[in-house]
């Protein structure tokens, strides 16, 4: 999700003159575009402020790696910290906030002169801290904002903006905001539940924000809800929104506790998984792995090849390592091909690496993903000429898991690769093959099959990578 193709393209349509800043590291994991990365920018900050810029935006990315799913996942992650000065200290407050009785908590109406603007009393609500007092005002602003981006570091994920403030406030939207007080990193949290990873909130968000999603809907089938695979889970129920306005009553949340909803509250366990999967479908786990050129000629035995893995904490990846369609080793990061292993001719050794975390019920979550290294390994009498490799990803999709008729099959992989996949009975009887295309979608009549359990396997150029259990009602 890097947006360096974006800001060539608003290069190339604005003259811009650069601007460059100090940029420090606050938590380094990996190479910039092998990780998310997130870019914390200063604002009412002077010069003299921007050590405590940092110390701010230090405790603001230990206190996100300190909750979870950020704590087990805190090795995908990169942080940086763009010290831009201002010319004075905080933030505007107008004193034009509707929704309070102003000055509100006894701060006085002042306009500061800051990089971005940051003010309270957006859109007539105190504690709406923003860039610029409306969405018309905040055009130029926002423009400001990526150009820094731009000229400071194009490779980012998610940007964030700190504004030195220890009054209450905070905005979601492209690029969140908040105050730097007790709860600043929390109100960054949410906000960062929406802007990277697609959470609505669950408080009613208003009928122009409501809409199908992670954490919102308006199923109530315990069958059919997206969420069904938690039910009963850690308090996740389905749970009407409650206000007086609009169609609030039309739409449902899956807790009722959760930081999406309070900011004192620690994610729930479907805002978790939501996470995660963004988290997967931004990073390959595998972050380097060797024999790494395209050629590798005249090795000599034993050949070893392993994997470096970007593993969560506690590690939850799971490898399976296949040898010409023959399983070798699993849960390893390295094996070692001897000679007498080898076929004449083309050999073919397959590693496929998957997430086993709880926190993602795969069983019926509709998408998972499948990371592979395919090595060619080509034999002669004289020994092996050549070793080339290509790496694969695969996004897969079952749904309705359970279900009585028909399920779906949908898969996506970068190298289009067919896959076939082979349904199998609780006591081993192959049922149903299928061959999916990339990028088809394949509905499977299975209502005469009898009720029970069914392991679906996925076999990649006839290499097993992964199996999924369905469940027919």
């Amino acid at each position: 999700m890097k947006h360096v193709l974006l800001i060539v393209l608003f290069f190339s349509l604005h003259a811009v003159t650069a601007q460059v800043f100090n940029v420090e590291a606050i938590k380094i994991s990996g190479d910039d575009d092998k990780r998310i990365n997130l870019v914390i920018l200063s604002e009412g900050y002077q010069s003299g402020e921007l050590t405590q810029f940092i110390t701010d935006a230090t405790n603001f990315t230990n206190t996100m790696f300190g909750q979870s799913p950020f704590s087990q996942y805190a090795n995908y992650f990169n942080v940086y910290a763009i010290k831009i000065p201002s010319n004075e200290s905080g933030a505007d407050h107008p004193g034009t906030a509707t929704n309070v009785t102003e000055p509100y908590n006894n701060l006085p109406t002042k306009y500061v002169d800051t990089y971005f603007n940051a003010t309270y009393d957006s859109f007539g609500t105190h504690w709406l801290l923003y860039y610029e007092i409306d969405g018309n005002s905040a055009n130029n602003t926002h423009a400001k904002i990526s150009t820094v981006l731009a000229n400071n570091f194009p490779m980012y994920d998610q940007a964030m903006i700190l504004v030195n403030s220890t009054e209450y406030g905070g905005s979601g939207g492209d690029f969140p905001m908040a105050y730097t007080g007790f709860w600043g990193a929390r109100v960054v949290m949410h906000e960062l539940g929406h802007s990277l990873f697609d959470l609505k909130d669950e408080y009613y968000p208003g009928d122009l924000l409501a809409a199908e999603a992670i954490n919102m809907t308006q199923e109530t089938d315990p069958n059919l809800v997206r969420w069904k695979n938690w039910l009963g889970t850690n308090n996740v129920g389905i749970y009407q929104y409650t206000c007086d306005t609009g169609n609030c009553a039309d739409w449902y949340k899956p807790h009722q506790n959760c930081i999406m909803e309070s900011i004192d509250k620690p994610f729930c366990p479907v805002c978790k998984e939501g996470i995660i999967e963004k988290i997967h479908s931004l990073v390959s786990p595998i972050d380097a792995y060797s024999p790494i050129s395209n050629s590798v000629s005249n090795p000599s035995f034993p050949i070893d090849f392993s994997l470096d893995l970007i593993k969560p904490n506690p590690n939850t990846l799971e490898s399976t390592w296949n040898l010409n369609t023959v399983e070798i080793a699993t849960n390893t990061d390295a094996v070692s091909i001897l000679e007498t292993d080898l076929n004449a001719g083309m050999n073919t050794l397959t590693v496929a690496v998957t997430d086993a975390t709880t926190l993602l019920r795969v069983d019926n979550h509709e998408t998972f993903h499948v990371y592979t290294v395919t090595w060619s390994i080509d034999n002669s009498a004289l020994g092996v000429k050549d070793i080339t490799r290509e790496e694969n990803k695969f996004n897969i999709s079952i749904y309705p898991n359970p279900t009585n008729n028909i399920i779906t099959f949908k898969a996506e992989n970068s190298l289009d690769t067919d896959l076939k996949v082979d349904l199998i009975s609780i006591e081993g009887k192959k049922v149903k093959t299928v061959t999916l295309s990339n990028y088809e979608t394949q509905n499977i009549d299975i209502s005469h099959l009898s009720e029970g359990i069914y392991i679906a396997k996925f076999y990649a150029n006839n290499v097993f990578i992964v199996s999924k259990k369905i469940i027919k009602n």
